[in-house]
């Protein structure tokens, strides 16, 4: 079973995805790719893992 930070993270990712293609920035066929993008961003960054890509730039 998923815990309840997993159940939101995969909340945040659809709704994400779903406003890009509301928008036009993601097809409908590009769903799948996009989502696992936007998800695996979204739960490295609410697990801590790595730094985030603006911090990342500044420290080079």
């Amino acid at each position: 079973m998923a815990s309840s930070m997993d159940e939101q993270v995969l909340r945040a990712a659809k709704e994400i995805v779903v406003k890009f293609i509301e928008v036009g920035r993601v097809s409908p066929a590009g769903f799948g790719e996009s989502f696992r993008n936007i998800f695996n961003a979204i739960d490295s960054a609410v697990k801590g893992e790595g730094k985030p890509e603006s911090q990342e730039n500044t420290d080079k």
